[in-house]
């Protein structure tokens, strides 16, 4: 399997593939690469809808000339815990990173979700952040305060007193619950608009329909997360032991 950077042919052979409707893995699989090199570099360099070839290569050539000055002063990666690849934890953070931008996480705020995400005590302190992601603590704030408000990072006092900011197991369910709620004020701004621009004119009826639509959803996403919630939390039954043969 061939490693290193892609070549400008295979990026053209990745947009080749995205507009063929390809999926990752096999586009992977035609350029004998990894799945996870095909996704971080679609997702870095705009996602499926706006790759290109050429901008693509272009940037990634930029990226690599403003990370030579640090490598020339030797910097190293950090002593990973559990004999995990710290090459390969940098790799896998940053795709994680690249990922959730392109789901709409705002690249801050997805560099520290992610940070957080893979850390094995799930919780760090500001201090803790700034110095893993190299940013200034005002973007930790910014980020922590976008990412409390999606539910998604809440946070507690340790023993010294000090703020910790924590992903915990329940996240994504807080997530979901919260895009629930949001989405039930657009139902009631729309339907307030629906009296106000008086029932059973066009505009007002295309309000009712997105509430009506937003609705739907909302419940069924709440209803799904607290399903998924509760069957996810319970633990499995013991197996039943076989019973002994007749005799």
């Amino acid at each position: 399997m061939p490693g290193g950077r892609l070549t400008q042919q295979e990026r053209r052979q990745i947009t080749l593939g995205l507009a063929d409707g390809l999926a990752y893995a096999e586009i992977a699989r035609r350029l004998d690469r990894p799945t996870s090199t095909i996704t971080r570099e679609v997702m870095r360099n705009g996602g499926p809808a706006s790759y290109r070839a050429d901008l693509a290569h272009r940037a990634t050539e930029r990226r690599a000339h403003r990370r030579r000055p640090a490598a020339a002063r030797g910097t190293e990666a950090p002593p990973q815990a559990h004999g995990r690849d710290p090459e390969a934890m940098r790799e896998y953070e940053e795709l994680f990173t690249t990922v959730l931008v392109g789901s709409g996480t705002p690249a801050m705020m997805a560099r520290v979700l992610a940070c957080l995400t893979l850390t094995d005590s799930g919780s760090l302190t500001a201090a803790e952040l700034v110095q893993r992601l190299k940013v200034s603590p005002a973007s930790v704030s910014k980020a922590i305060t976008f990412l409390e408000g999606q539910g998604l990072v809440r946070r507690e006092r340790d023993e010294r007193r000090r703020e910790r900011y924590v992903v915990d197991d329940d996240i994504w369910y807080r997530s979901m619950i919260a895009s629930a709620e949001s989405l039930l004020q657009i139902v009631a701004i729309a339907r307030q608009g629906v009296g106000v621009l008086g029932t059973g004119t066009p505009a007002a009826a295309r309000l009712e329909n997105i509430a009506r639509f937003l609705d739907f959803i909302s419940e069924s996403t709440r209803r799904a997360a607290e399903q998924a919630r509760e069957v996810l939390s319970t633990p499995p039954a013991p197996a039943t032991p076989p019973a002994p043969p007749a005799v």
